[in-house]
């Protein structure tokens, strides 16, 4: 699978795992050493992340209805909660620094194929 940043035409990531069950949410990045880029995590449903017990911070994406960017959080350190945002329907998790280096944003739009 790959993300695509449609508005800013950039690709987040193209080795995405998808966590769509209670027990991959769960464990999302949890005992992982690296973070490369390109890599991504889906937590679908989600609206909250925590980084309790990971090894490196993360980039943050909440996306909402349409796959637009409810919310960015760059660099999230660990041992921390994120806010609960609401609108949104999942979460991606990517390497820090991928927000900055395409420039996402709340309101782009994104495709994931």
């Amino acid at each position: 699978m790959k993300i695509f940043n449609q508005t800013r035409k950039a690709t987040l990531a193209e080795d995405v795992f998808m966590a769509g069950s209670f027990l991959k949410r769960v464990q999302g990045l949890l005992g992982k050493k690296v973070f490369n880029y390109g890599q991504a995590i889906v937590l679908k449903p989600c609206n909250s992340i925590h980084t309790f017990f990971m090894r490196f911070p993360i980039d943050i994406l909440f996306i909402g209805k349409d796959n637009t960017v409810v919310k960015a959080i760059s660099g999230l350190k660990s041992f921390r909660l994120s806010p609960v945002c609401f609108k949104s329907k999942f979460v991606i998790e990517l390497p820090p620094g991928t927000i900055k280096f395409t420039s996402t944003q709340a309101g782009d739009r994104l495709t994931l194929k």
